[in-house]
């Protein structure tokens, strides 16, 4: 049985989890809610996208404007503002994947649970939902939750590459640089930011120094690691495909070589489809599409004697992401008894 699946916000992630879900048989997605967007612009914007290409499939609406209908599925069209007043039991949808970037607190997004849905994922980080990485810390997952977070896309990037080395060689202290892919938060030319004067800057002209909390989330996924790992961000003219670059003492002593065959082991077992390695000379448009949520790139790192590593490891900032959140939806569907 497939978990039934909505989607409150269809901005760039709400977007790709719904196009990711068509290609699975363990979620169907039955309804989605985004005041701001009619339904004529909702077929629009999932059929032609800039970053991730057009839609291979057919998209179109119903006559009455209340179902999108994608590859034969409906899907209800809900343009709610209040998520209280999303009727999310009454269209089927067990799970809610929160993708507005607005009710990402408990306390905000328990208001889905009041619309009749089970289990809320959020589709970024949380000061008071518990966050989790898909194969790093998911088996600590209490099933009684009914809200929790995916994390970031960064987070879901550096936390495979950070537990390998942890679990391998302990890290003693660590500090990371994602550079990342231009966002919506950011300005299309200079102007007012409310959160920083840089990020007023425009997104596409410029390499913008911002902050993350990327880094020490990773306290939250792998407590081990709390306060010894802090980072940074860098915004780059590029809409899509990141790369994180990790920078880490480590406890005990290793070679380069050593690091990518742990790398390549993890990559190929416990954590195959969620983390990935390569061994090509490839850049970020070669990663763009990729489902996996972190690629090694083992011509990319060094060392420095024993002890001192950089690792480098690339992700599609959207499309991985989303395909985690998805996987976590089923992880805890299957926990739920809904999926087997």
């Amino acid at each position: 049985m497939a978990l039934k699946l909505g989607i409150n916000g269809f901005g760039r992630i709400g977007r790709m989890v719904l196009r990711a879900s068509m290609k699975r048989d363990d979620i169907e997605v039955v309804a989605v809610n985004d005041p701001f967007i009619p339904p004529d612009y909702m077929v629009y914007q999932l059929k032609y996208d800039s970053a991730q290409g057009r839609y291979d499939g057919k998209i179109e609406r119903s006559e009455d404007g209340k179902f999108l209908i994608v590859d034969g599925q409906k899907i209800a069209i809900n343009q709610e503002r209040d998520p209280k007043a999303i009727p999310w039991a009454k269209q089927g949808a067990v799970y809610v994947a929160e993708c507005t970037g607005i009710f990402k607190e408990k306390d905000t997004a328990n208001a889905h649970l009041e619309g009749g849905a089970k289990k809320v994922i959020i589709s970024a980080p949380s000061k008071t939902a518990p966050m989790f990485c898909m194969g790093v810390n998911t088996d600590e997952l209490d099933v009684k939750e009914e809200i929790i977070s995916n994390a970031s896309c960064t987070t879901n990037c550096l936390a495979p590459v950070a537990k390998i080395l942890n679990d391998e060689y302990g890290i003693e202290a660590g500090l990371m640089t994602t550079i990342h892919a231009v966002t919506a938060t950011q300005n299309t030319v200079d102007g007012p930011h409310k959160k920083s004067w840089r990020n007023g800057r425009a997104g596409f002209s410029n390499i913008i120094p911002a902050s993350t909390g990327a880094a020490k989330a990773i306290g939250k996924v792998i407590p081990s690691l709390n306060g010894i790992l802090n980072g940074m961000a860098f915004r780059v003219p590029v809409v899509c495909g990141s790369v994180v670059d990790l920078t880490c003492q480590l406890k005990k002593d290793a070679t380069y070589e050593d690091v990518c065959a742990a790398m390549k082991k993890a990559a190929e077992g416990p954590l195959k489809g969620i983390f990935g390695y390569t061994d090509e000379m490839i850049v970020s448009t070669d990663v763009l599409g990729d489902a996996r949520s972190s690629i090694f790139d083992s011509q990319a790192g060094m060392m420095i004697g024993k002890r001192l590593v950089k690792v480098i490891s690339w992700y599609d900032n959207e499309w991985g992401y989303s395909n985690r959140l998805l996987d976590l939806c089923s992880f805890v569907a299957k926990k739920d008894g809904i999926c087997k």
